[in-house]
Order: C-alpha cells, then structure tokens, then sequence
C-alpha cells in the first residue's frame, strides 16, 4: 500500500466514525470498498496493512449514529476482513463480530428497515461465508433465520441478495460437507470433532433452508403470488448450481409443493414454474428417480388447457433446447396453432392437438389478448425453423404461406383467410407490432428448405407493403430487411416479373423523398445492402447483380444516394454516404474509369467532411475514403483518391470528433501498409557476397527514403505527429502506436545523415509545446535558429519556418521518431485517462473534504463536495 494512504487512512476512519456523519456521494464507499478488496487479493491482510479499521469497525458497531450508508459500508468491510480465517479470529475476540451481524442489534437502534443497512448485513455475510469458522458462527448466532426472513423481503434489491446469499450459504454448505466426508484416518480426534461440528452444522442449515423453500410453496393467498414468484425463481438457482447429492435432497424436499403448483394452473406462475422444471429436467440423468416426476410434471405444463399458459411454456420448452422429440414436437404444434386458426391455412394434422385446445384458443383470440398470442407464435418461428423435419407438424412453406396470408390481414386483404378466424380481423389489422413480428418471422423463414419457389408471392407483398402509404417506418425498415434476406438466399432472380420490379422501383424513388426521416434512411440503407448482395441468375440465364437486375444498378441508385447527400437529417446522410461505398466498391475493384457523378459525390464529401455540424456524416465521409482505399485495386493510379487522401487527413486532423480522428488514423494506417508492405523472409540458405549485400541495402534504405517521402507528402506524418499529442487519448494512443510502428520499419535501416533529413511540415508551435512537455524539456522554442527536439547529439530535429497561412515548423522525421521516447508515452496511454487524479489517494483526500464541506454549518445547499470517485 501507498504509503501516503497508510498515513491519511487514520483520519479517513476518523471522519466515517464520527457520530452522525454521512458523505454527499456514497458511491465514494464502494470504491473505498473496492479498493479494499484489491489490496486483501493480493494476500495483504487489511487489519496488519491498516489496523485503523478495526477501531472503526468498533467505533460504528457501539455508536449507531452514523449514516445508513456509512453503516452499510460498515458491515461489508467487515465481511471483507472476517473472509481471512485470522481476520475473523481478531474480529471475534473484540467482539465486533456478534454485534455488527446480529440483526436485533439494528432492530432496537431503529435501523434495520432501511434497506440499505439489510442489503450491507447481507453483503458483509456473503463475503465472511468463506470458511468453517463463519459457518459455525453464522449456525451459532441463529443468523439462518433472519436470511430466510428476508427471502421475500418488500425490497426487491434486498429480496434479490438474499436469494444470491441462500444460494451461497447452501453451495458453501454443500463443499463442507464433502471435503468432511473425505476424512482420512489418520486424522487426529479433534480434527474429527470439528468435522464432524461442520457436517452437523452444514446438515442443520440445509435443512432449515430447505423446509424454509417447501413451505413457502404452497400457495395460501392470491396477494402472496410475488413471494412465490421469488422462491420459484430462487429454487431455479438452486436447481442450476447445486450438485449431487444435494440436488436430490432439494427435488425430494419441493416437489411434491411444486407439483401442487402445477395442478392449481396459476398464470402468474407459469413462467417460473416451467424455470425450475426445465432446469430440473436438465439437471437429472434418466436414472435419477424425481426424473420421472419431473417428466410428468414437463407434460402437465405443456399440456394445460389455457392456452396463454401452454403457449407461454412451449415457448419456454424450446428457448432452454433440450431435446426430446415428443416434447419438441408437441411444443411446435402448439405455437403454430394460432397462425393456424388465425389465417385459417392448415399447419397441423386432424388429430395433433387436442381440439379443446383447438377451441378455447379460438375463444382467446377473439379478444385482445391475442396480440400476444400471435407475437409469441411468430418470435418463436426462428426457433421452429430449426428442428429437425420430424418434428415439424407441416412443410415450412406451408408456414411461409401462413404468414404471408396473416400480413394480408394486417391490411385488411381477407381474401386469402376466408377460413380464418373473423374474430380476430379486426385486431390485427393496421397492427404495426403484428406486422414486424411478422416480417421477421419471415425473414428467419427465408432461409428454411424448399421455400424459394415462394419469392414471387413474397417480393409481391413485400413491394405492396413498401407502397402502402400507411405502413410505419419500423414495418418499412423489417420490409427492406426481410427482402434483403430473401433476394440474398435466392439463386435464381428469373421468376421476378418485370411488372414486381417496375413496383419495387416505385416504391424505393417514393419512399426517398418519405416526409419521415426513418423512412427515407431505412431506404437508403436498402440500396447499400443489396449492392453487398452476391449475384444471381436472371430471366436470359446470365449472372448479374440483384441491384442491377431489380433496379438497374447505378444508374438508378446513385442518383438517389446522391439526392440523400443533401438530406437535412444527418442520419440519412450519413447511410447514403455508407451505402454509395457499398454501391460503388464492385466498380472500384474492377478499376473502372471515374464518372464525371463520381466526382462530384467526392466533392460533396470533402464539403461534408468540412462544413457539417453532425459528426455521424462526417465519421461516414472518412470511412468511405477507407472503403474505396482498401477496394481499389491499384490505389495509386486513381488520380482522384490520390488527390483525395491529404484533404481527408488534414480535414481528420483538425475535426474535434474523436472518432473522426480514429478514423482518419485508420486511413492513415492503410497508407502506412502499402508503403511499406511486410516484406518476404531471405531464403534460409541464400548466399549473399558483402558487395551484393551493400548493393542490397543501399538498395533498401533507397526504397524506404522514397516511401517515406511518399507519407510525408499526402501528410501521412504530419497527422500522425499532430495525434500524438490530440487530447482524446484514444486517438493519441492509436497515432504513438502506428508511430512506433513506423519507427521500426524506417529508423534500423536509415543511418546516414542523408537520409535522417527527411522533412515534415506541422501547422503551428503548439505542436513543439506539447512535444517538449512529453520530453520534459523547458526550451523555449522561439529561441535563434530554431528549436531542437532531443540531445545534441542527435542533431536539430526542428527548424522554424514561415509559410503563407502563418507560422508552421519543419521537422525531421527519423531525428523526432528517435528522440521521442514513444515506448514510455505508449506506456502512459495505455493507462486509464483518469489514473493519476482518481487514485486512491484522491479518493481518500476528497472523503475528508467532502465530509468537512458537508458538515460546515455555514455552507449553502447546491454547493456540496463531488466526490471525484475512481
């Protein structure tokens, strides 16, 4: 430990066991507690390494009149240090320990109904709950029964931590008791006497906790369902973590109370219900003998008359993925039979479900409850895609059918439905929740077997629903979606009329010029997507593009995306620039020719990157100068991006969006790859004469030179020297990283004097400054002939100049990569942006004086202490 902390950690103490204190900010506590827990990981003993908090342990235990969270704070510290065997020996012998956790302590001082105190006992137990010794006194001091008191305790924070607190009293009890199992006989009587105390004492806390479980189980009163509700939920735990033979004992003990449970058919309990079944059910091999109980129990859920309840815990059945085919399919049938009754399309045999089933569904879905009755069917479509075929009720196709006929409905288009159920019509027509659960049940669908013979109908009523001058942008966005799936899955596009693509057409010019902005960028994105996707068959047999077969490919949707350049919502400008690079990186890696509208959209983003105030457009603008660096297949000769590249790095460079400057460092580093591309390992057994070798690396450093001339003339270096010293440390750790990089390739291999006076330009002295204040230099750099960066030795590094725009500095390049000491700023940025002023020192300093500005009798309200938490 720091030892400055060691010596302002007494009057911290002082200020927390001060009667009646309190801090302005409790969250300063938990670091505090944090910081603790850090140094105890260490195998420090917090008592030996600071023995002030034994006084305030004691200090706080006598004198309750401190703050509920300081009091709080209080008991999980001393959890923190009892956890150690020899902490708790200290803690016992003061006797802190009996009173810090004994609840009727709090109870007469009038505290235990704050929460936050209960939640601190609780805490402060867990973390004791470490070794035989807590187990003893956690049995002796009776504390099992105000635990489980708390089981369903009015607050759901202190509800929740109890839960967590039982779990690991029975799962520490469950380790005791095998490790006492395992004794040996050489052990001597008293280790045996205290093994066989631990197994008596982890059998009495079992079985006071399991009764405890039983007992609240049993369903009394209607106003007692939230407390089930928690037990359940705490029994699914306890069925997950603990292990044989436990687990045996814990199903014998509740399942009788559970399968009252299920017989009684509560709703409100269906959920958790079918939680601790399935996680019973997965927990216990064949062989187990609950496993049948359970089994029973497994089809008495799925086969309840209510259909809410039996769709809920099909639902259930196939999210957990165990599998058994009976239950599977059952459950498969279940959840598709309202799709079935709905649109009237049979996805179920005569006899595959129960016809009262059949019949109450019916009944429920004529009211509004069916809304979530249609959604959990079709959220749960993905999954039934997925099983195996013989555990499907009927061909997916049949499924597609059904749910292309029940988005008709939403439109109210009942042509196709007239077996349907009427009842529910007027439910679910204009339902934009319907609609999306929907479209990506039939997205999900796209990809199932045999359904492609289905795209002309789903093109069809997918363009329709574009076209619809009702549908919700969220519906028009799962509308784009679920037609990029389709049209990516497809192999043949032939079967798509002329007509459907004449309407596809429509739809995507009217939906640009939408008066909502989530439409218009929903369509945008679209053209993006569908340039990604890979080519198809057409109707003369050829392959082409989707994007050209169905629009016309750029003629038509650069123009558009061009228009959206111009949009007054920064988020549709930013898609379309997004989508002009997918649209446009086909022709980039086939090196095409530059069209005169090509042009003109790198002339509007350079404006973009320039002039627009969102920085979303602008973060678009450099990602797509990357998209079209990487894609090019001859970067070089394209003229255009040649010229492009020192715009969009000096325009990166003096961008106050960070993550515009980790973008232009991204450019800057594709740059820095193609100049000096890893080179091919010499052929181990190559034979080298000392001339060829000269020849070679003059050669060599010849190549470098040239290439690093190159970086400094599209302004490679001088953006990376200016975002070594930016004030985002993300963007300053990126550039030292890529200079270092940069260092290693060049600086080994360029030695002569020549060739170190590689020039660099840099806006302004403000770069200098930072540079010396890295260095830690105090120079002047206005003094005569310019201004040195490193030694003497290593020679003048920068010279002043003047150019029109104002002053600017000329630097070596080699001579500064060599006189930076980028391993120790690397080192620095690596670090936490806040490691020096949250350190545990500052957070001890601003506990003294926020308790001190906060106990001034003369300080006004609104000027409290923050406390500058780490």
């Amino acid at each position: 430990m720091d030892r400055e902390c060691v010596l302002i950690l007494p009057r911290v103490c002082e200020v927390l066991a001060a009667s009646g204190s309190s801090l302005p900010d409790d969250t300063s506590l938990e670091k505090l507690l944090d910081w603790f827990t850090t140094i105890t990981q260490t195998g420090v003993s917090l008592l030996e390494a600071c023995p002030c908090l034994l006084d305030l342990l004691s200090n706080v235990a006598f004198n309750s009149t401190s703050g509920p969270s300081i009091l709080s704070f209080t008991l999980k510290l001393a959890g923190l240090i009892g956890a150690s065997e020899d902490g708790f020996k200290v803690l016992e012998e003061c006797s802190v320990l009996g009173l810090v956790f004994d609840p009727r302590h709090w109870q007469e001082a009038g505290l235990w109904e704050d929460p936050c105190l209960r939640i601190g006992w609780i805490q402060g137990l867990k973390t004791i709950l470490q070794h035989s010794k807590a187990l003893r006194f956690f049995v002796q001091a009776g504390l099992i029964e105000p635990l489980l008191h708390l089981q369903t305790d009015s607050s759901l924070f202190v509800a929740s931590a109890a839960n967590q607190m039982l779990a690991h009293v029975l799962l520490l009890c469950e380790s005791l008791s095998s490790v006492g199992c395992n004794g040996t006989k050489e052990r001597d009587l008293e280790q045996s006497s205290l093994s066989m105390e631990t197994n008596q004492n982890c059998s009495g806390v079992i079985t006071k906790a399991l009764e405890y479980l039983n007992k609240c189980l049993v369903l009394k009163e209607t106003s007692q369902l939230s407390q089930r509700q928690q037990i359940l939920k705490l029994l699914t735990q306890l069925l997950v973590q603990v292990r044989t033979p436990l687990l045996d004992k814990l199903l014998l003990t509740v399942i009788d109370s559970v399968e009252e449970l299920v017989t009684k058919s509560c709703s409100q309990l269906t959920l958790p219900l079918m939680d601790v079944v399935l996680a019973a059910n997965s927990r216990l091999s064949d062989d187990h003998d609950p496993k049948q109980r359970i089994g029973r129990l497994l089809s008495l859920m799925l086969s309840r008359n209510n259909p809410v309840d039996v769709i809920q815990a099909a639902a259930a059945w196939l999210r957990s993925r165990q599998y058994d085919p009976v239950h599977t399919a059952h459950c498969a049938r279940v959840l598709l039979l309202p799709l079935d009754i709905v649109t009237g399309i049979s996805l179920l045999d005569e006899n595959s479900t129960a016809e009262e089933l059949r019949i109450l569904m019916t009944e429920q879905l004529k009211s509004k409850t069916c809304f979530s009755m249609i959604c959990v069917c079709l959220t749960n479509i993905p999954q039934i895609t997925l099983l195996a075929p013989d555990c499907l009720p009927c061909p997916q196709r049949r499924i597609v059918s059904a749910v292309l006929s029940l988005l008709k409905l939403c439109c109210g288009d009942t042509s196709s439905s007239s077996a349907g159920c009427v009842g529910v019509f007027r439910f679910v027509t204009g339902s934009s929740k319907v609609q999306k659960c929907s479209m990506e049940a039939l997205s999900a669908l796209s990809k199932s077997p045999e359904v492609e013979i289905l795209l002309p109908e789903v093109f069809k009523l997918l363009t329709e629903y574009l076209n619809r001058p009702s549908s919700d942008p969220s519906v028009l966005q799962k509308s784009y979606q679920a037609l990029i799936n389709w049209i990516g899955v497809s192999t043949d596009l032939s079967c798509i009329t002329g007509l459907l693509r004449e309407d596809l057409i429509q739809a995507v010019r009217k939906r640009a010029c939408d008066m909502r902005w989530e439409a218009r960028d929903s369509t945008v994105e679209f053209l993006g997507h569908l340039a990604e996707v890979q080519s198809c068959r057409t109707s003369a047999g050829e392959e082409r593009e989707p994007s050209n077969s169905l629009l016309g490919g750029c003629s038509f949707t650069v123009p558009l995306l061009k228009e959206a350049l111009q949009d007054l919502e920064s988020y549709v400008r930013a898609s379309s620039i997004s989508a002009l690079g997918q649209t446009l990186t086909l022709s980039w890696q086939q090196g095409a020719a530059l069209t005169q509208s090509q042009v003109e959209i790198v002339t509007r983003l350079q404006e973009i990157l320039s002039q627009d105030s969102e920085g979303f457009a602008r973060r678009a603008v450099v990602k797509y100068f990357i998209a079209w660096f990487s894609s090019c297949s001859s970067p070089t000769s394209c003229s255009l991006l040649v010229q492009s590249v020192p715009t969009v790095l000096s325009q990166g460079v003096a961008d106050l969006d960070w993550e515009v400057k980790l973008h232009t460092l991204e450019l800057a580093e594709l740059l820095l790859d193609q100049a000096f591309p890893n080179p091919a390992p010499p052929h181990p057994y190559a034979v080298m004469s000392d001339q060829s070798h000269r020849s070679h690396t003059q050669d060599k450093e010849s190549e470098l030179l040239s290439s690093l001339n190159s970086l400094v003339d599209r302004g490679v270096i001088s953006a990376l020297f200016c975002f070594l010293v930016d004030c985002d440390r993300p963007v300053a750790l990126k550039a030292c990283q890529l200079l270092l990089k940069l260092r290693h390739t060049v600086c080994p291999l360029m030695v002569s004097a020549a060739d170190t006076r590689v020039p660099c330009e840099l806006p302004g002295w403000s770069w200098v400054h930072e540079i010396k204040k890295i260095q830690g230099v105090n120079k002047d750099p206005h003094t005569q002939g310019g201004s040195h960066i490193g030694s003497e030795a290593h020679g003048e590094a920068v010279e002043e100049s003047t150019s029109a725009e104002g002053d600017s500095v000329c630097v070596s390049v080699c001579e500064v990569l060599r006189s930076l000491d980028l391993d120790e700023r690397l080192s620095i940025l690596t670090q936490s942006s806040d490691h020096i002023y949250n350190s545990p020192l500052s957070l001890l300093q601003d506990i003294i004086t926020a308790s001190t500005a906060n106990s001034h009798p003369n300080s006004e309200p609104g000027q409290e202490v923050i406390v500058d938490c780490y």
